[in-house]
């Protein structure tokens, strides 16, 4: 079977409304057709890289392009997690959380978007929530950064909810005009004082290798 060979495909986060997980073919489909239909005003640029400028079918297709690069560029060292994310089996958005030599640094990146018709209904906070409980609770992480444009109110929101403190800012190009990013870093304690999403994990056991750690903990503890 494949996920013998790539078992992140068995893995599945949950809370009381959402799953996140990687998508199947025709669920990538829908998630390029889901960015086609936009994700933000446009009047505005959230992303560093302005993927949602192209036209619709050129915005779907690089949606499955990045998708596969992802996966194919994976390794312990360097991975990111691509996860669409369900609200009752329709597809809504995706959730990403990425590392860098996390085995020695124990430290994540997210970043997300959702569909324009599915903001504004709590649908953020709660995928926020599952990989935020998989690095801390399933991986062990000692510190999860985010960041967000000044304009971005909503992502500021989902991040004060979750205990993140502002961690400085980057100057940025966006559209050929200047733009301020205020960091966000949220350690294990206050993750630990903020959570208030239950959130379930399945599959994680195979997949800890893939993440470049063994099925132990640091200090010795099992991961969850």
């Amino acid at each position: 079977m494949l996920t013998d060979h790539w078992p992140l495909l068995g893995l599945r986060l949950n809370t009381p409304r959402l799953e996140l997980r990687l998508p199947g073919e025709e669920e990538l489909a829908e998630l390029g057709e889901l960015a086609a239909e936009g994700v933000h005003e446009p009047d505005r640029m959230p992303f560093i890289v302005p993927w949602s400028d192209l036209p619709p079918a050129d915005r779907a297709r690089s949606v499955v392009q990045h998708h596969w690069l992802r996966r194919g560029n994976w390794s312990p060292e360097d991975w990111a997690l691509n996860l669409v994310v369900f609200d009752h089996g329709q597809v809504v958005g995706l959730q990403t959380v990425t590392a860098r030599d996390f085995a020695v640094l124990r430290q994540v990146s997210t970043a997300s978007w959702l569909g324009a018709r599915f903001q504004r209904q709590g649908i953020g906070t709660e995928m926020r929530a599952a990989v935020l409980h998989l690095a801390f609770a399933g991986l062990n992480a000692l510190e999860a950064l985010s960041g967000a444009f000044e304009d971005n109110a909503s992502s500021f929101t989902v991040s004060m909810k979750h205990g993140y403190e502002l961690d400085g800012i980057e100057r940025h190009v966006v559209r050929g005009r200047p733009a301020t990013m205020r960091r966000l870093r949220l350690t294990r304690a206050r993750w630990e004082t903020h959570r208030h999403v239950p959130v379930s994990i399945e599959g994680l056991s195979p997949c800890l290798p893939m993440f470049g750690l063994s099925s132990r903990g640091t200090a010795g503890h099992p991961f969850a």
